[in-house]
């Protein structure tokens, strides 16, 4: 952990953050989420001073989860008749894209949200609203309240998992497993079939 809070205290945590939140979106085995809480609990060791740090890392991840939503949702957008026919195999992506447009259309937005936490749930909205066409004004709002509210979530559990634990891998580590169980709670709502469909 030492070796991580020297990194916080230097710009670059916030470049290998940024990068690493940008491209999961394509490449969800990025431990993005991990590294955002390990960051976070190494913070939590530094004096009051270095608070601010945390607030900048929220902006950060946030703003790089926002930027991969919006390169992978214009991606898709543009895709061509093969990323067409490849989104179409995929029964995820297409059950994805009818319960997204139908959440839109009511002006809400919640399973964008709610898919930033799942596994690989991000990169299937942000491609299933791209290949839909949704209009960017009706998404990406909610992409933008998904990245902070997923940011400020994984740096609160690291920051609070450090100062009542300590910063130790302890901590990080009991961080990481609140932020997966919340990931397999939003996995399962996301399969939870429509109340419309279950009847």
């Amino acid at each position: 952990m030492e070796s991580v809070g020297s990194l916080v205290g230097s710009p670059w945590i916030y470049a290998v953050v940024a990068l690493s939140v940008l491209l999961d979106v394509f490449l969800p085995v990025l431990p993005s989420g991990v590294l955002v809480i390990t960051a976070a609990t190494a913070a939590a060791a530094s004096t009051a001073a270095y608070v601010p740090d945390i607030l900048v890392l929220t902006l950060c991840a946030a703003t790089a989860s926002v930027l991969g939503d919006l390169v992978a949702y214009r991606l898709a957008w543009r895709g061509g008749p093969r990323l067409d026919r490849a989104l179409a195999r995929s029964r995820r992506l297409r059950g994805a894209q009818e319960r997204l447009g139908a959440a839109l259309a009511r002006g809400g937005g919640g399973l964008v949200v709610l898919a930033r936490f799942a596994p690989a749930g991000r990169s299937v909205v942000s491609l299933g609203a791209g290949a839909a066409r949704h209009r960017a004004r009706d998404f990406l709002p909610w992409s933008a309240l998904a990245g902070l509210t997923w940011a400020g979530y994984s740096v609160a559990l690291g920051y609070f998992g450090g100062q009542w634990l300590g910063a130790t891998w302890l901590a990080a580590a009991v961080s990481v497993g609140a932020l997966l169980a919340a990931g397999a709670g939003a996995g399962y709502l996301m399969r939870k079939p429509h109340p419309a469909k279950a009847g």
